[in-house]
């Protein structure tokens, strides 16, 4: 692929979609629509070959798009793809840079792309020599898209692209002719592209130069312009609502359930799941219905992930039980850890192998050791616990003194009494035994035992005493 480059488009507002965001940072499938076109397109070529077109809102889409490494030209007036390709041009000439011999176009808002099509296109274009080849596509019904005519002759060469309003009565006549339409994904010879760009002309309705008009030339001038149709329709399309993006975004997370299932995943009731693109899964995991992995979530073999569970940016061992509605996000769980019901992991917790973390527990960047437990209602925040540690129902770290956060260290085979507070800093080193309802502000030593509460005082029959005074009370009062 050295002799090939690739150019997104990604420079429209999407004015139809009613949103200040642009286009192509609309997310679909846990990523934004770019996004999955770049990863498609670095399947094909490295990232320095690939040059995205920018133009509204340029600095939040390069943003975004930078960490992945590639290049941006910039389209500063949106005067149409052939204005685009202008750009480009002039990109490869200010920077002195020699264009590749090939280029393909893409579009920024089609995340369905797979890389298997771009490889077909790309070797259908080198294999037959042409200077255009056009991936197309036969929906049910083509209104609205530019139109492919191919020559009659029975061979994969084009005659021209029409778009929809120039059609005449007659081609509409015969619409099973006309059902083929332009995906507006291409493969260009690129010097016989650059040799035609400044031959466009604006004398259309919108006033824009269009790149689909360099087919016409390439067969005017006798170059060979090829068309390849796509498998599946779903591929080539974008989205100009939001009720299309969201048809594009249950087309990814179909196709996203599809591959882990066949990769030994169980999933019931796949249709209820959200399941980002980039989440991995292991085989023998089952999913629960109503489940949610999001971003970049990987999650090891025979897990179980039970029903209404949230899962974000998270490493997750083998043999891991997330029961009902636990939330976790931008955390790692040892092997055969156990968590929720109703649990909160929140960003920074490391939860060990085979630890304990029970109902109603949130922890916040927090070490949790091996065989650990804090199996109810109880706050760790900034804390490192150690291994074989109990942590008792209603437990809380007092990380927060009302301007910086502190750390609690707890160490190994520590038991933790029910409603202790620790107020952080503070060391509980291994084997000490915090007694239930103490306040600990201060270190405590290996095995010894901490009280920190006032003495029970009980006094008999005050009770008794007091309901005989209130019932005589009442007498009075009546």
């Amino acid at each position: 692929m050295n002799h090939f480059g690739i150019v997104i488009m990604a420079a429209g507002k999407g004015t139809r979609l009613k949103s200040a965001l642009p286009k192509v940072l609309h997310t679909v499938g846990g990523k934004a629509l770019l996004l999955h076109v770049i990863d498609v397109a670095r399947t094909a070529v490295t990232a320095e070959n690939i040059l995205v077109v920018v133009g509204h809102q340029a600095d939040r889409v390069e943003t975004a798009a930078a960490p992945t490494g590639v290049r941006f030209v910039l389209q500063p007036e949106q005067l149409g793809t052939g204005h685009a390709l202008q750009c480009v041009q002039r990109w490869f000439q200010d920077n002195k840079v020699a264009p590749p011999e090939n280029l393909l176009v893409l579009s920024g808002d089609v995340p369905l792309i797979r890389p298997e099509t771009i490889a077909e296109l790309r070797d259908m274009h080198l294999r037959e020599h042409a200077a255009m080849t056009i991936l197309t596509a036969i929906p049910e019904d083509p209104s609205g898209y530019g139109r492919v005519l191919r020559k009659q002759d029975g061979s994969d060469d084009v005659a021209g692209i029409i778009e929809q309003k120039s059609l005449s009565d007659d081609m509409l006549a015969t619409p099973e002719r006309l059902r083929e339409i332009n995906s507006g994904i291409y493969a260009f010879d690129t010097q016989k592209l650059f040799d035609r760009l400044g031959r466009l002309q604006n004398t259309n309705s919108s006033g824009e130069f269009y790149l689909t008009d360099v087919a016409a030339m390439l067969v005017n001038e006798e170059e060979r312009v090829i068309a390849i149709p796509v498998d599946s329709v779903d591929e080539v399309l974008g989205a100009n609502t939001i009720a299309e993006m969201m048809h594009l975004d249950a087309s990814l997370r179909e196709r996203t359930t599809a591959k882990l299932m066949a990769q030994g995943v169980t999933i019931f009731r796949p249709e209820t799941v959200t399941i980002d693109a980039s989440v991995e899964v292991a085989a023998d995991t089952i999913l629960e219905p109503f489940t949610q992995l999001l971003g970049k979530t990987k999650i090891g073999p025979n897990c179980r992930i039970r029903s209404y569970s949230v899962i974000e940016n998270c490493v997750i061992g083998e043999g891991v039980l997330i029961r009902n509605g636990s939330i976790l996000a931008d955390s790692i769980i040892g092997d055969g850890a156990q968590l929720g019901p109703y649990c909160h992991i929140r960003p920074e917790s490391h939860i060990g192998a085979k630890a304990h973390v029970g109902n109603f527990v949130e922890t916040k960047k927090t070490t949790l050791g091996e065989g650990s437990k804090a199996n109810h209602l109880a706050y760790l925040g900034d804390a490192v616990i150690g291994t074989g540690t109990n942590i008792g129902a209603g437990v809380i770290t007092c990380n927060y003194d009302g301007v910086n956060k502190h750390r609690t260290t707890i160490g190994n085979d520590v038991f933790v009494g029910s409603d202790s507070t620790l107020v952080a800093p503070l060391t509980v080193e291994s084997g000490a035994y915090i007694a239930a309802g103490s306040s600990i502000t201060d270190d405590v030593p290996a095995d010894a035992l901490a009280l920190a509460r006032a003495r029970q005082v009980t006094k008999p029959d005050w009770a008794k005493h007091k309901r005989e005074a209130l019932k005589q009370a009442r007498k009075s009062h009546t």
